[in-house]
């Protein structure tokens, strides 16, 4: 047993490490693309190991000058779209039916959860039906949270 030990220790410490570069690309209109693989024509230059790599731009945002389009949407301060009053209220109008929706699902869900835990006594045991009661509850009471929050 000590012998098949050693064996398999030196055979793994012999085993070369492996080792890849990490290419940082640029490509001519500055997109930025991190790879294993240097693509040729692209601007690409080996980071060192030290360096951090990162795909979020250090640049700040553009804002584009472009008109928005004509779905009731308008230019708002800093660049941020805002929507008029009637497509923001049925949006608020989609979101609770939707959150309703939810709700009732995991009503029934619930009821299904807690019929199973009854019937089943090694599951109550176990702990596994328990904690699908409490996992539809803890739905429940945030899902009953988001519907409080609407205006």
């Amino acid at each position: 047993m000590m012998l098949r030990f050693f064996l398999l220790l030196v055979v793994l410490s012999s085993a070369p490490l492996a080792r890849a570069d990490i290419f940082k690309c640029v490509d001519d209109a500055g997109h930025v693309t991190y790879t294993n693989a240097r693509a040729p024509g692209k601007g690409c230059t080996v980071l060192s190991r030290d360096q951090a790599v990162s795909s979020v731009s250090s640049a700040p945002p553009r804002v584009s000058s472009a008109p928005l389009p004509q779905n009731g949407a308008s230019q708002g301060g800093a660049g941020f779209p805002r929507v008029d009053g009637t497509t923001q209220r049925a949006r608020d109008s989609d979101r609770r039916r939707i959150l309703e929706e939810e709700l009732a699902s995991e009503q029934r869900a619930l009821e299904v959860a807690r019929r199973d835990a009854a019937q089943d006594p090694r599951r109550s045991a176990s702990g596994a039906g328990t904690d699908r009661v409490q996992i539809h509850e803890r739905n429940i009471e945030a899902l009953r949270r988001e519907l409080s929050n609407l205006r």
